[in-house]
């Protein structure tokens, strides 16, 4: 009985041992759809026995998952809100913004749409529909069809802010789920126009319009308009597994390239004091 019992302990031990932790990440779909994925399977084959489990629902999504207590930490393209502070501190928490990449929100257009620069003014005229046919902007006539993100998402509030001057937008702009529904619409529809991540304004039948004479480029991330910081939230500072992840794709190269193949900006460990709004 006694040499059962060890044994059953020593079987319990093992099994604790090789057991994965499991972290559970929620929030932006601009993080969640490609990097982030891309970034904790670079992570579980550099050896760590980790599980992982994403849901990219919109940076709005961060912040209640965080506060409900069914995320480890948090994605969002955009900073939090003095009232999602307020929620926290009601309940004697912080919310900690960690920089886990640079990004731009590219303009695009579809490929053959002859306007593929415009003004920063003409873009905000766009999305608020005080410009609704491409031929007032010096393009063929035809009405101008705007696709944005869904209101749960921390790139249609940014973009709000950063390129419409906290304007509401047009009431016959398309609100899409993702940036990948974005570049879709925008790829199949001659007069249609939206605004999506850098790592999404690749894809065929689009172009990546410049905004006051700026192209979205990495080596412009000083200077075009549009671009934006992409963050990790935690309550309060993070411990364990969580602090170790956030750490390696802050800090390691295996983690900057492929930030950076995703189609975003890594971190800048060497100028931390360099940071967007």
């Amino acid at each position: 009985m006694k040499l059962k019992t060890i044994t059953s302990a020593i079987a319990a031990l093992t099994m604790a041992a090789t057991a994965q932790t499991k972290i559970v990440i929620k929030g932006s779909d601009t993080l969640g759809a490609k990097m982030v994925p891309q970034l904790t399977e670079a992570y579980k084959a550099a050896g760590n026995n980790i599980q992982f489990e994403i849901a990219a629902e919109g940076s709005s999504s961060c912040f209640t998952a965080l506060l409900a207590g069914t995320a480890d930490f948090g994605m969002s393209s955009r900073g939090i809100k003095s009232k999602e502070k307020d929620k926290f501190a009601s309940k004697g928490q912080e919310a900690v913004a960690h920089i886990a990449g640079v990004d731009m929100i590219a303009v695009i257009v579809n490929e053959a749409n002859g306007v593929k620069a415009l003004t920063k003014k003409q873009v905000a005229d766009i999305f608020t529909g005080k410009v609704s046919d491409w031929s007032q902007i010096g393009g063929k006539a035809g009405a101008i069809k705007a696709y944005t993100r869904n209101t749960s998402s921390g790139t249609y509030k940014t973009f709000q802010k950063l390129a419409m001057n906290k304007v509401d937008y047009g009431k016959n702009t398309r609100k899409m789920a993702g940036n990948e529904q974005i570049a879709e619409a925008v790829a199949g529809d001659v007069n249609g126009i939206g605004y999506v991540g850098l790592a999404y304004a690749k894809r065929d039948g689009i172009a990546a319009a410049t905004v006051d004479n700026v192209s979205p480029e990495p080596a412009n991330k000083t200077t075009y308009p549009l671009s934006r910081n992409l963050y990790y939230y935690t309550v309060g500072q993070p411990k364990g597994e969580v602090q170790k992840f956030i750490n390696w794709s802050l800090t390691s190269p295996v983690a900057a390239k492929v930030i950076n193949n995703v189609g975003f900006i890594a971190p800048d460990i060497l100028k931390k004091s360099a940071s967007l709004k």
